[in-house]
């Protein structure tokens, strides 16, 4: 068979959006299928590419890529991956090279934008949804590499890819949520150490440099940054309330911290809640030099109880596979869900 490798185009959009779908109800991804102007919003536009594996004008195959477009301290454009978004061939063109063709592709768009690799990663700024296995249709809405039992993952394998790292998503149903008592305990020894644990207000400490630093996070940095000037700039008086009867006040998000000093040593968030009922946030982080006392755990659970007070119906997450934090997350309720890969491919 013979088949034509070109850039898709808006008006292919229909048969990417089918074949993402047939895949799908065939159990084979785990991707929430899109409508085509969801497809077009994502797929297409600036840093982003995707190619058709066509036989006789129909698609048979689909593979994409994408690049950052804005960057964190010390990145840029040439130091930053490529990322794969993924790749679907359809079933009756399996086994006659289309997966390969497309990958190599993809390959050569690396070379020809001087990217030192490929990476298939949660940075990928095409957010994917998907749908948590045993989770009756939650979803998580960020895909954190390749799904382990999936057929990508021996594909990529195949084709020079290296999983770099193995991630564990976790799931919890907020319903069956409950505050331990015994987090009252860690709450009243942080007290007598002088550190204070709750929601963030303008006025309370801003330094968190020291605890990005020894954590080694441009990202965690960005997201504080972000969010404290979000405060300041519009609620610098308030003294935040988080959810009434399930609605949040107009204006920044709520973001949980533990505090010492004036530093911040520790934070998770911001609260917020997705459409679908998920208790989303960007993540948490404790600074290493105030650990061992319970902070995380403390943070992790006050922002559970704020996912209920919301109206949350689930929370989802991914992490390390050898990750401690795993302890945290599964004594809050979390149960293991799925396996993904982090993956990449450097150029020789």
């Amino acid at each position: 068979m013979s088949y034509e490798i070109r850039r898709i185009t808006p008006q292919d959009a229909p048969e990417a959006v089918a074949l993402m779908q047939l895949l799908f109800d065939r159990g084979e991804i785990l991707y929430q299928p899109v409508d085509e102007q969801d497809f077009l919003a994502r797929f297409t536009g600036e840093g982003r590419w995707g190619f058709g594996a066509f036989e006789d004008g129909r698609m048979m195959g689909f593979a994409h890529a994408a690049a950052q477009t804005s960057f964190l301290n010390g990145e840029s454009d040439t130091s930053t991956p490529l990322y794969l978004t993924l790749v679907l061939v359809h079933p009756q063109a399996r086994r006659h090279g289309v997966g390969t063709a497309l990958i190599n592709r993809i390959k050569t768009l690396c070379t020809e934008l001087g990217k030192p690799c490929i990476t298939v990663a949660d940075r990928n700024p095409v957010h994917l949804t998907w749908l948590i296995p045993g989770a009756n249709g939650h979803d998580h809405n960020n895909a954190p590499g390749v799904h382990e039992d999936g057929m990508g993952y021996p594909f990529l394998l195949s084709q020079g890819f290296e999983a770099r790292a193995h991630e564990v998503a976790m799931y919890v149903d907020l319903h069956a949520y409950r505050w331990n008592p015994e987090l009252d305990t860690i709450l009243n020894a942080l007290k007598a150490e002088n550190i204070g644990v709750g929601v963030w207000k303008p006025g309370m400490a801003e330094e968190y440099d020291g605890m990005c630093d020894r954590v080694g996070s441009e990202y965690w940095r960005n997201v504080l940054r972000q969010e404290i000037a979000a405060w300041k700039e519009n609620r610098p008086n308030s003294d935040p309330e988080l959810w009434v009867d399930g609605v949040r006040p107009a204006g920044p998000r709520p973001l949980l911290v533990a505090v010492k000093d004036g530093h911040i040593i520790g934070f998770t968030g911001p609260v917020d809640r997705q459409q679908s009922g998920r208790g989303w946030f960007t993540g948490i982080c404790v600074d290493p030099a105030y650990g061992g006392r319970g902070i995380g755990t403390v943070l992790f659970n006050l922002l559970m109880r704020e996912f209920v007070d919301a109206g949350a119906a689930f929370s989802s997450l991914f992490t390390g596979t050898d990750n401690h934090a795993q302890k945290i997350y599964r004594r809050a309720g979390f149960e293991p869900r799925a396996r993904w890969a982090v993956m990449r491919w450097v150029q020789e």
